[in-house]
């Protein structure tokens, strides 16, 4: 049979592209135009990342930097190495992907699927440190023979592909009436290579990024946020900034909220990057006109993300929602909280470098003999605290003359628990710890300790 004459793709890389787009009606209910959404998760690997990971390795065969048999290594948050594996899988090569300990489970999972090798590096490091992913992608490709990393921050094929897919779909898809184009950037790729494109055939198009608070895109200093594969903590070359007119900063429980919302009124189950894109196109439609007309990039699926934004336990632990009802039923961490001397409600953390002498003074200072620690300053996100340190650690220490730092006694991290749960189950957890650390929307803001927690039961319960 000659399946020339039929409607069939011969390989699932023909399936890249001409993604649908989809007006979002119930969420642009109340704004004076349009919001139109690319549908980036009809992607064979669910991602836009298909598309600069097609581009790039299309590249690297034909000027013989990838031979056969050779094996792809790329630093990635999950998107990118699902595209990459996709191409591998058509084409014979192996794949190892690099990642922070940020990126939810079942990202790791997915690539493994694939047969990828996943290695996990911390995220609260700097990007020039030897155990960053960046750091730790560059050591495997100089380890391993016949390697190629297609560098998706450095590579110019990564904007090139959105320049020659994505931006002409959503001009042919809108007619040429688009006003405004809205996407997150983490490497920079699909704003940079859209937003060229669109303002070759329209000057006044305003190209909007959507960024995560903190990242350097909204003028951060790039320390850690939660929500995962947008911003970043170093400008990337594949990253434009002529061709951006507005930046807009939207914080994790603002991404989340949306990435929800869009999920339960709209039934598209989106990831949450596309959270913080949603975020920003509703706050750039707010002033415009009913001439005007917001097209919003949702770049994968919320299937990434089950056992975080859409886990009600892990946002609660987190602190961006509770468990107590509304109104609340019982009382909650945040009871607690309030309840306490204003003295001792701001958050005491070690830092690493600090020496276990000035750490032990700390402790005795404020009562508190199990601390977390943290690096950056107040406020610190959830990502930057990288264990705990105990007194009884530091008092050994002490006793056998070392003079070290609170790095060289490191511990698990306290157990995190949020400002919306029930205070009640937070004492089942005392079989696991006797110190928790408090999270208020991802941002740890105090040490809460056994003793009194059981002290407010008891006078919560005499009232």
């Amino acid at each position: 049979m000659e399946l020339s004459d039929l409607d069939v793709a011969e390989s699932v890389l023909d399936l890249i592209g001409e993604t649908p787009m989809v007006q979002l009606k119930k969420i642009a209910s109340n704004l004076p135009c349009p919001i139109i959404a690319k549908i980036e998760t009809t992607n064979p690997g669910g991602s836009i990342k298909d598309r600069a990971a097609i581009s790039m390795i299309d590249a690297a065969e034909k000027d013989g930097l990838l031979k056969p048999g050779g094996t792809i290594i790329e630093p990635t948050s999950g998107n990118t190495g699902v595209g990459l594996a996709i191409v591998a899988a058509q084409r014979g090569y192996k794949c190892i992907f690099v990642m922070t300990d940020k990126v939810s489970e079942e990202k790791v999972s997915l690539l493994r699927a694939y047969g990828s090798e996943v290695v996990v590096c911390p995220g609260a490091v700097e990007p020039d440190d030897p155990q960053s992913y960046y750091s730790t992608a560059e050591r495997l490709v100089k380890e391993t023979p016949n390697s190629f990393q297609p560098n998706q921050y450095h590579n110019p094929n990564n904007p090139k592909a959105h320049y020659e897919t994505t931006g002409p779909e959503i001009w042919k898809q809108t007619n040429g009436q688009i006003t405004h184009f809205v996407a997150g950037a983490g490497t920079g790729g699909t704003i940079s290579g859209v937003g060229k494109f669109l303002k070759e055939k329209n000057k006044d198009i305003q190209i909007v990024v959507a960024d995560p608070e903190n990242s350097v895109f909204s003028g951060g200093s790039g320390r850690p946020y939660l929500v995962e594969g947008v911003g970043e903590d170093f400008w990337p070359t594949t990253y434009d900034q002529n061709v951006v007119d507005l930046t807009i900063p939207i914080s994790d429980a603002d991404s989340f909220s949306m990435t929800k919302r869009v999920t339960e009124e709209e039934g598209l189950l989106i990831g949450g990057s596309c959270g913080t894109a949603v975020a920003g196109a509703l706050k750039v439609a707010e002033n415009l006109t009913k001439d005007d007309l917001v097209v919003v990039l949702l770049p994968d699926s919320g299937r990434g993300y089950l056992s975080k934004i859409f886990n009600p336990i892990w946002m609660t632990k987190m602190g961006f929602s509770n468990d107590n009802g509304d109104p609340p039923l019982q009382k909650s961490v945040n009871d607690m909280v309030k309840s306490r001397n204003s003295e001792t409600v701001d958050l005491v953390y070690l830092n690493p470098e600090q020496t276990t002498s000035s750490a032990l003074k700390t402790m005795e200072k404020n009562g508190i003999y199990h601390l977390p620690v943290a690096v950056g300053e107040m406020p610190i996100s959830a990502a930057e605290v990288i264990g705990s340190v105990s007194k009884e650690i530091l008092i050994n220490n002490l006793k056998n003359g070392n003079g070290q730092t609170v790095n060289d006694f490191l511990q698990p991290p306290l157990e995190l628990v949020g400002v919306g749960e029930n205070i009640s189950n937070v004492v089942k957890l005392f079989n696991k710890s006797e110190t928790f650390l408090v999270l208020d929307k991802g941002k740890p803001i105090t040490v809460l300790t056994k003793s009194e927690i059981e002290d407010f039961m008891s006078e919560s319960e005499n009232l």
